[in-house]
């Protein structure tokens, strides 16, 4: 299933439009990008070599900030769309997974492990 550019971007932005308001206002640092393929450093993050990387979560979670967390870089959220166009079928289905992908890379963010996230259907 393949879509431009630009539905890709609105389909993120529409992901992170839905994300609750009290999630949203403590969001802080926090940088979210689009990119068409990971590289193969961000491919080496995965505990499945063979699966797809749809999103990459690097950075410092909320749970592990202490008062000395300043002056860093922002956090980075990256959604790649590659991976996301291969493993759906159909538009619904791809928009569905990008809200899922969006979500899950900000469960990182908030301390959340993949265990955790996978066992709510994140």
């Amino acid at each position: 299933m393949r879509i431009s550019d630009e539905e890709f971007d609105a389909a993120v932005a529409e992901a992170l439009d839905g994300v609750p308001e009290r999630f949203k206002a403590v969001l802080d640092n926090i940088a979210i990008t689009v990119a068409d393929e990971p590289t193969p450093r961000e491919r080496a993050t995965m505990d499945d070599p063979h699966g797809e990387l749809l999103g990459l979560y690097q950075g410092v979670p909320l749970t592990r900030r202490t008062t000395g967390y300043s002056g860093v870089m922002p956090d980075i959220i990256t959604i790649f769309k590659g991976p996301h166009e291969r493993v759906c079928g159909s538009r619904v289905r791809l928009v569905e997974q990008i809200r899922r992908t969006v979500l899950h890379e900000i469960g990182h963010y908030f301390g959340f492990d993949d265990e955790y996230l996978h066992a709510h259907g994140y």
